[in-house]
């Protein structure tokens, strides 16, 4: 797998974190191929504001944006020239400031809520929402169980 991450913005405090380990382990854990590739970007509010107000028609900023890919499986004739094509799931943009702040509100360290909004925003691009009851109440769960896994490998 491949993980891409740009932390031009606060690089000193995301940098530390353990972000491609943590991709790889959420996707790896809902069977994601080896050959998925995804980007995750940290901005500043105004570029995390600009973003949701272009494409999801709301102003200010948000904690967290998926913008999926492919997001289907590869057809096998993709396979038959001997190499495995990129799956481009998608790309994750999180707000660091938006995280910080929420840190405040949910008591949760900083490292804590940047793996959450990773794991929320993975779970995005994989087909998963939490608009209404039904998806929110498969979602939910999921992002939780996924939580508590990655927390105690780490232990």
């Amino acid at each position: 797998m491949e993980v891409l991450i740009d932390a031009s913005y606060r690089p000193e405090d995301i940098e530390p974190l353990p972000l491609e380990e943590l991709a790889t382990f959420i996707l790896t854990k809902v069977g994601k191929p080896e050959n998925t590739e995804v980007s995750i970007s940290f901005v500043d509010d105004e570029e995390i504001a600009q973003l949701n107000e272009q494409y999801r028609g709301k102003a200010g900023p948000t904690d967290v944006l998926s913008f999926e890919c492919d997001n289907e499986p590869m057809p096998e004739e993709a396979f038959a020239m001997g190499e495995e094509p990129v799956y481009e799931l998608g790309d994750i943009v999180i707000a660091v400031d938006v995280a910080e702040r929420q840190t405040a509100i949910y008591g949760t360290t900083f490292e804590r809520e940047i793996t959450i909004l990773t794991i929320h925003g993975l779970l995005h691009l994989c087909g998963y929402d939490h608009v209404t009851d039904e998806d929110a109440a498969i979602m939910e769960p999921l992002e939780d169980d996924l939580l508590a896994q990655w927390e105690a490998a780490r232990a």
